[in-house]
């Protein structure tokens, strides 16, 4: 985890603050390692110097950790330029930016070439992700910034303009125009946001187009695309959508393979126009074109309608003008678009908003985001397979509230897309994360639970089966479906595959008409039901022992030297050390408990809760208070305790915190699974009880302070609640 627990809710409180004053947005978005770029520019244009960026430094860290880390010969040779270094008169743009400024270097990446190919298609998309307030000359200060959408939020991307070169050559990215450095500027932004270059190495175009749009991608296998797949391209380029397509490698060693056909397996290619055309010699004869682009900027299909083949003749000079028909080695071609079906194996559209592109009209889709965690041994349950588990996943619950204005046959149906995103796993690649196997499954809500907000519990899964689901679990960034279903309530489970895989996620949900989404999370409250203390008539054998332990520690101290005089008048009072020694003297008779007996700091903090005096000790009254507590979790203990072990699973304890009289969120339990569990993911009885007096106390203290459900502290107050707890 790049974070310590603390620190990462912490910064998690510091991000939904940010997006409650409207950071984030397009319009206001955040700042990528804090740095702001007018601000930033502006200073260097004042000292008249250059802008180095110190958090991605000219340095082999910056290339990357294995194929281009320190043990790398690869890099050995690589000098860090800034473009006037490299050329005379550099430019950012010339003559305006487009798919030929984009030529793949010695880096991976085709999959984001291919996106930045079809970036250049619409300009409004294009100059949201470059801005355009920047040049080599006037206002020039070695800065440069990106704007790219980031997991819900846009995010300010600011770079200096040193390039990694060989032979004075860039090493990556370039553009035909030796003197234009935009695309290359993109790239290291890009680069930048994920931690290195060598972590672009690999990957879907679909991800790329996404953090340019904040759009959602839908898939098409070849084999399997529906018969309207002609028109459903052609209206998602009109659209402004951007298209990527790919054919499959079955043998990894023939990854990056060109094919006698000049097309290559294992690459990403970009979709940068489609049109039909009618054939001068056949006047009843349309044909369907479509137009690709190798991010290589070289090797192109060499069959029918590629630049120099015989079929163009048949097409009148307006029908080839009109198609920007030119014969170059640029990496661009077009192809019949029943050649396209043949040779490329899956396509990939990203719909700026997911448009029903199976039919004619065009809808505004209702969206909404939703961040969450899977947690080992809290919240990270794995998929259905995993029934004793599955229900810890967060669920989220939405309400399809209208049906579509074109539901045809009397169907009364909503539709909507589910996009489910596992976040920063490029980024931690250098630390061995790997991609997630992630899914989603969708549940019908009963009539009779509406409006419950309570987390769904194991039987309810055990004993209902999915109205809907994914098609198949996959180590995709992102799984996206569409889906069809009558208005009502369900919710949503995402996960990973197997259980105990721990990371973040955003789940997105698009529909032609309102819905709701929102994460289930109980309202978090507690019932203080303190069991009341048993008079002597009722006392048990432990309860007569406990008096008498009192007893005789109260004698044993009341002959110290120095030792104060109780409050309580001739009764001596129990100090934090006498407690441990009290409590850990029974637990250790009880042997199905688990438990290193209580610590030092554990019995500090029992005295805290059960304190009334501010004494920091207890008096008799006040201990069998506490015993009384203690014997009440003891009993929930027990309940859960597995297999008699002693010991309770952490994906049991939201259950048993619950027995206990809270109710907490799923945020909390994470925390809680964190703090508590051991590294097999089992609480013990010394660390439950520790759990559960903490949890008390904050109650306790919350509530002192309440109104209306916040509190307002002085540091000072924060201190002193927080430090003696």
């Amino acid at each position: 985890m790049p974070y310590t627990p603390s620190g990462f809710f912490c910064d998690r409180l510091i991000r939904e603050r940010e997006r409650r004053d409207g950071e984030g947005s397009l319009s206001k978005p955040l700042r990528f390692s804090g740095q702001d770029f007018t601000a930033l520019r502006q200073e260097c244009l004042a000292k008249k110097s250059l802008f180095e960026d110190d958090t991605f430094p000219a340095s082999v860290e910056s290339l990357g950790y294995r194929e281009l880390g320190h043990k790398s010969n690869k890099v050995k040779n690589i000098v860090w330029r800034r473009p006037k270094e490299i050329c005379e008169n550099p430019q950012f743009i010339v003559g305006g930016a487009s798919r030929t400024d984009i030529c793949q270097g010695d880096l991976g990446d085709c999959w984001l070439l291919a996106a930045i190919a079809c970036l250049t298609l619409n300009e409004k998309l294009l100059y949201r992700v470059v801005p355009q307030d920047q040049s080599y000359s006037e206002g020039y200060g070695g800065i440069f910034h990106f704007q790219f959408w980031r997991y819900g939020d846009w995010v300010d991307v600011v770079i200096d303009d040193r390039i990694p070169t060989f032979n004075n050559q860039l090493v990556f990215t370039k553009s035909a125009e030796r003197n234009e450095f935009w695309s290359a500027l993109l790239e290291k932004a890009y680069a930048k946001l994920h931690g290195s270059y060598e972590a672009l190495k690999g990957g879907n175009t679909t991800e790329a187009m996404e953090d340019f749009t904040g759009g959602v991608t839908e898939f098409y296998e070849m084999k399997e695309a529906p018969k309207e797949l002609y028109k459903i391209m052609k209206k998602a380029l009109e659209r402004g959508s951007m298209m990527g397509c790919s054919i499959d490698s079955l043998v990894p060693a023939r990854f990056e393979t060109r094919t006698v056909s000049g097309l290559v397996k294992g690459h990403a290619y970009s979709v940068t126009a489609v049109e039909e055309c009618k054939q001068s010699q056949h006047k009843a004869s349309k044909v369907r074109l479509v137009r690709l682009r190798n991010p290589w900027g070289q090797v192109e299909w060499n069959g029918p309608w590629s630049d120099n083949s015989k079929e163009w003749v048949s097409l009148s000079k307006g029908e080839k003008d009109q198609l920007q028909h030119q014969s170059a080695e640029d990496g661009e071609f077009w192809m019949s678009f029943e050649d396209f079906k043949k040779n490329y194996t899956k396509i990939e559209i990203c719909n700026l908003t997911p448009d029903a592109l199976e039919d004619d009209k065009i809808h505004k889709w209702t969206v909404s985001v939703n961040e969450g965690r899977w947690v080992r041994g809290c919240s990270a349950g794995g998929c259905r397979n995993y029934p004793d588990t599955f229900w810890t996943n967060p669920q989220f619950r939405l309400r399809l509230l209208e049906e579509d204005d074109d539901s045809e046959d009397n169907e009364v149906a909503c539709s909507f897309v589910v996009s489910l995103m596992q976040k920063n796993r490029r980024k931690e690649r250098k630390l061995g994360a790997n991609l997630f196997t992630i899914g989603f499954a969708i549940y019908e809500v009963p009539k009779e639970m509406h409006g419950n907000k309570q987390h769904m519990q194991k039987d309810f899964f055990l004993f209902n089966s999915s109205k809907a689901r994914c098609k198949s679990y996959i180590n995709l960034r992102e799984v996206t479906q569409r889906f069809r279903l009558s208005p009502g309530e369900y919710v949503i489970i995402p996960s990973t595959y197997e259980p105990h895989q721990e990371g973040e996620f955003i789940l997105r949900v698009f529909s032609e008409k309102r819905n709701t989404s929102e994460e289930i999370e109980n309202r978090i409250e507690a019932d203080h039901t303190v069991p009341a203390p048993a008079n002597a008539g009722e006392e048990s054998e432990e309860d007569q022992q406990f008096r008498s332990l009192f007893q005789q520690i109260a004698a044993d101290v009341s002959t110290m030297p120095g030792r104060p005089v109780s409050a309580w008048g001739s009764e001596m009072e129990v100090t934090a050390n006498e407690l441990k020694n009290v409590l850990n003297r029974v637990v250790s008779k009880h042997k199905d408990l688990n438990t290193e007996g209580f610590s030092l700091e554990c019995c500090r903090s029992m005295i805290a809760l059960v304190d009334m005096d501010g004494t920091g000790r207890l008096s008799l009254q006040e201990f069998r208070h506490l015993w009384n507590k203690i014997k009440q979790w003891q009993g929930i203990f027990r309940h859960y305790s597995s297999d008699q072990a002693g010991i309770i699973n952490s994906y049991e304890m939201r259950n048993a915190i619950n027995d206990a009289g809270f109710r907490l969120n799923n945020q909390l339990y994470d925390i809680i699974t964190m703090r508590y569990a051991n590294e097999g993911m089992n609480i013990d009885f010394d660390s439950f009880i520790s759990c559960l007096v903490r949890l008390e106390a904050m109650f306790r203290a919350f509530q002192a302070f309440d109104q209306d459900g916040t509190i307002r502290l002085s540091v000072l107050e924060w201190l002193q609640l927080t430090m003696y707890a």
